[in-house]
């Protein structure tokens, strides 16, 4: 998936996004040498300044797709697959960001310049989400040289991308809401209806401040199908029912757990 929207989005309009891939666009454009190559270079300095600076287990972590990466740069075409230069760099953010987020859940990693920020993290106390942002910047601004200021804004543009959809894998697709319920004097027929459609309530005790009367709390995850259903059946008993609605990223265990 890196591959691809390396050779199908970014490479074709030298939009450079950070990374080793995009120190390889950047010299691709500029003198025409061979992104594989450039990136395999670049990930073999990586993996030895990980076996000077960083233990044996982050060296297995990205020695596999060090070497994967550029040969699948290498074996696969390159063309530009769409026109618009701000439709290509946000679907090719979206797939590059899938699948990066894809091999960080299985603990692994594509190497490159995903090993200063480690050894930073691990001699400076630096955030490695932080020093690797700052570095992608660095490469996405030698986009203004090499291709103008519209690259460098599109490749910044495709930095936001990426990161939102990183964050939205990492957490996980099976989303839920997690709705807390509170009824003044319908919390039965309420807890009555959740059973009766097999929703799984957790119920406990809270203390009203201002009244500081003990009262029920109704608490249910579901899904998105289920949601504007159970509220609406919610309001028919009690209009005026305290409804609080949040987003969960991911449950495990119980009727939603993965």
């Amino acid at each position: 998936m890196i591959t691809l929207s390396i050779n199908f989005f970014f490479a074709p309009i030298d939009v450079a996004a950070g990374g080793a891939t995009g120190i390889a666009i950047l010299l691709n454009a500029v003198w025409g040498i061979n992104r594989a190559a450039t990136v395999l270079v670049i990930n073999l300095a990586m993996i030895i300044l990980a076996a000077f600076f960083l233990d044996t287990k982050i060296i297995r972590k990205i020695s596999a797709g060090s070497f994967i990466l550029p040969g699948l740069l290498y074996l696969n075409p390159s063309f530009k697959l769409v026109d618009d230069p701000l439709l290509a760099v946000t679907i090719g953010g979206t797939v590059f960001a899938a699948g990066i987020a894809m091999l960080y859940r299985i603990n692994a990693s594509s190497g490159g310049t995903t090993v200063p920020p480690l050894i930073l993290k691990k001699y400076f106390h630096l955030n490695p989400a932080i020093s690797l942002l700052a570095l992608d910047l660095l490469v996405t601004l030698f986009n203004i040289p090499v291709a103008g200021v519209n690259s460098f804004f599109l490749a910044a543009f495709s930095l936001v991308i990426t990161s939102l959809v990183m964050r939205y894998i990492e957490a996980g697709l099976d989303h839920k809401y997690q709705i807390q319920i509170v009824s003044q004097n319908k919390i039965d027929q309420i807890r009555q209806m959740l059973l009766a459609n097999q929703e799984s309530v957790t119920i406990y005790q809270a203390e009203g401040g201002f009244s500081a009367q003990s009262k029920e709390v109704l608490l249910v995850v579901t899904d998105d199908l289920n949601y504007g259903n159970l509220i609406h059946q919610i309001h028919q008993i009690d209009p005026d029912a305290f409804i609080i609605t949040s987003n969960v990223v991911k449950v495990h265990g119980g009727r939603w757990g993965m």
